[in-house]
């Protein structure tokens, strides 16, 4: 395969960054991140490597849910800016080669949203079937709420037509009835003006509940016969409107069903799926030093279509989320990483960024960085990742994680000129503080996190056969490493890693193209003994290597 052949499929091998604009960069010092900082800070991106940026909603909104609670799809929150700076973000960011993607919220709006006000008024109001109702007591329903430190059931009686209405997640934003037409025509013409606006694709969000709302409502004037008719509805629109673009799917579930959102064989649904349980497997991993749960993982995952890619992460936006492990392995991150109950939600997750939970050891914060950077398939990282922002607990739940981008290490962290308590969100305090944890002092350190976020961005970003090839475990004798491989037409990408604090020596069996083939360290740029196929690998506690098997040159056979 040619280089230039990845340019088409450009989500199989994208580096993902993830921010939230209100909390990035505040040009006008009113204490709210903008579009205008925004745009300011592509160049910061640009150098740091990423090729895809990913904004959370910036759509006018109660915030009652940090924007996830939409009052108008169409609309820029003008807390952050206009129509207009937006347009200009995504031209910025695009001239340096930076896809945008944007949060496309079909599952609900707030109940401040036109639609859902006029529902409301009456039975009869022409945008009562935009959501979905019932007329009769619903019974217990405690054990399917979202969040159940709010909420008790999924349904809220609504005095004013006296019925119930749907909402698996906050009684303020009810689920739209994505069964009824209208509502899907308006799902394609939002998808429609932002592709027309600029954006190059979607991260969806979770996808899961809104087909489960068609098979909970139906359609009397006709549904599709399987809800997942929606997704390829929404697939082929985005198809025809902009070849290139792309749907990143937010879909929490095991690996069989995940292949169904992928659209199966056809693969004609989802793009891209982040990889939950494989997330998952790894902080198990990292809190036994075992790399036995993570090679399960990967082996599991199922084949996908050669156009759909899986997007590999260590943190998001939300809480750290470990549902798909059992109950007692669960304890066992919770007891590693979150042994304070302040720092656990809903009895599933952990409300934590990666670098406190790992003590602040550099060695380990790497190494698992690395680690999920080497993946087959799309790495995505939140912002502040790069320089190990810490949480801020005494944010509220799953915004512990949330807190304000720290620039440099004066006050409020160079976010923003406001006082302090005018900031939309309190910046984080203690050894994670600005004066601590900043992009001004490591872009001057050449030791730095951010310095290795850039190079190992750059090394990623050169290995195709990561994003593209076929994978397969290295067979090994220590527990605690994980040596895998990613093969592409005669090329192949070779990583090991010692999850372990112990240094280790692993002896691997390298099947190459020819006895001549060679090793080549992608960090050091130097060779590693091969013979005939043989290599031993010494590594120190939490070390890892990154290796390219390529045919030796001509003039070394001769």
């Amino acid at each position: 395969m040619r280089a230039t052949d990845t340019s088409d499929l450009w989500w199989k091998s994208a580096v993902t960054y993830c921010l939230d604009v209100q909390t990035y960069l505040d040009s006008d010092g009113d204490g709210v991140g903008d579009l205008q900082g925004l745009a300011d800070r592509i160049d910061y991106l640009a150098k740091l490597g990423i090729n895809c940026l990913w904004l959370m909603p910036f759509y006018p909104s109660p915030h009652h849910d940090d924007g996830y609670d939409v009052a108008d799809f169409y609309g820029v929150d003008p807390r952050v800016g206009t129509h207009g700076e937006l347009v200009e973000v995504i031209r910025t960011a695009q001239d340096r080669g930076i896809k945008v993607i944007a949060d496309l919220l079909i599952n609900h709006t707030s109940d401040q949203h036109p639609w859902f006000r006029e529902a409301r008024r009456s039975k009869n109001s022409r945008y009562r079937d935009f959501y979905v109702w019932r007329d009769t007591e619903p019974p217990d329903t405690s054990d399917q709420v979202v969040f159940p430190d709010e909420e008790d059931s999924i349904w809220t009686y609504d005095e004013r037509t006296g019925e119930w209405y749907l909402h698996h997640f906050y009684s303020h934003q009810p689920d739209l009835n994505v069964a009824n037409p209208a509502v899907r025509d308006e799902v394609m013409r939002i998808a429609g003006f932002w592709l027309q606006l600029g954006v190059d694709g979607f991260r969806v969000d979770a996808v899961p509940f809104f087909i489960e709302d068609v098979e909970t409502s139906g359609d009397p004037q006709g549904a599709p016969a399987d809800p997942h008719d929606i997704l390829k509805e929404l697939r082929a629109f985005l198809w025809r409107r902009k070849g290139s673009s792309m749907l990143l799917g937010e879909v929490n579930l095991p690996f069989t069903q995940q292949l169904e959102y992928f659209g199966g064989d056809a693969g004609d649904e989802l793009t891209m799926m982040f990889d939950f349980v494989g997330m998952q497997a790894m902080y198990l991993s990292l809190v036994r030093e075992d790399a036995r749960p993570m090679a399960k993982a990967l082996q599991d995952r199922p084949p996908i279509h050669p156009s759909c890619q899986w997007a590999n992460f260590l943190r998001n936006h939300d809480e750290l989320t470990l549902d798909k492990l059992t109950k007692s392995e669960r304890q066992e991150v919770f007891d590693a990483f979150g042994p304070d109950p302040e720092m656990q939600l809903f009895d599933r997750g952990l409300r934590r960024r990666l670098p406190p939970m790992l003590d602040g050891d550099p060695r380990r914060i790497r190494m698992a960085y690395s680690l999920m950077f080497s993946l087959p398939g799309s790495p995505s990282i939140f912002y502040g990742e790069e320089i190990g922002m810490g949480e801020n607990l005494d944010i509220p739940g799953r915004l512990s994680v949330r807190s304000p981008m720290q620039w440099d290490g004066d006050r409020n962290g160079g976010f923003s000129t406001a006082r302090p308590s005018r900031l939309t969100r309190a910046v984080t305090q203690d050894g994670y503080a600005p004066e601590h944890v900043n992009v001004a002092d490591q872009q001057q350190s050449p030791d730095s996190l951010w310095r290795f976020f850039r190079e190992l961005i750059s090394v990623r970003r050169e290995c195709h056969e990561l994003g593209w090839g076929d994978f397969s475990i290295i067979e090994q004798d220590t527990t605690a490493v994980l040596a895998h491989r990613c093969d592409l037409e005669g090329s192949s990408v070779i990583a090991v890693h010692n999850l372990g604090a112990d240094p280790v020596t692993v002896a691997l069996t390298i099947d190459g193209p020819d006895d001549d083939a060679v090793l080549v360290d992608l960090f050091e740029d130097s060779r590693v003994p091969l013979d005939r196929g043989a290599v031993t690998l010494p590594l120190d506690g939490y070390g890892y290597h990154w290796l390219r098997l390529q045919p030796a040159p001509q003039r070394d056979r001769a």
